[in-house]
């Protein structure tokens, strides 16, 4: 890999201002990723990058991601097709956020279930209880044809 992160400084206006990108990993080593279309803005997923997924997307310029409920590292859209080329990273003022903006190959769909974004239902509240709307039902792809489901 041969790219390492300095210790992000203590001192605010060293991370607030221009110079070394020293990324504020958790006490579990990862990091939020937010990624949105590069074209229309659109918020296709929230993730989580460790050091390893994150010097992987700088490097290949192709979104990797931690994912917690499988332990390991994944190149996103390496099964669907639907890979991240990332055409802007940006961190955020305390550099514990990572923003990328994408553009997606293959179908255009960023999550599993075959939609454009991971953020296809809506909450409200109905008769006091909170409950979830699809708001996007359009399937880009069939996630049983791609992944066996």
């Amino acid at each position: 890999m041969n790219l390492v992160f300095n210790e992000p400084s203590e001192d605010k206006s060293e991370l607030e201002d221009a110079g070394d990108f020293t990324p504020r990993f958790d006490d579990r080593g990862l990091i939020t990723a937010i990624v949105t279309d590069a074209h229309d803005g659109e918020l296709l997923m929230v993730a989580h990058m460790n050091a390893e997924a994150l010097v992987l997307t700088i490097k290949t310029k192709t979104a990797h991601y931690f994912s917690r409920s499988r332990g390991k590292i994944w190149r996103k859209g390496e099964t669907s097709g639907n890979l991240q080329t990332v055409k802007e990273m940006r961190t955020d003022c305390d550099q514990d956020a990572i923003w990328l903006k994408v553009e997606v190959a293959g179908h255009d769909a960023t999550c599993h279930t075959g939609r454009r974004s991971c953020f296809y239902r809506t909450v409200e509240l109905v008769d006091g209880k909170p409950v979830l709307n699809i708001v996007d039902d359009h399937l880009h792809f069939d996630p049983g044809d791609v992944y066996g489901r």
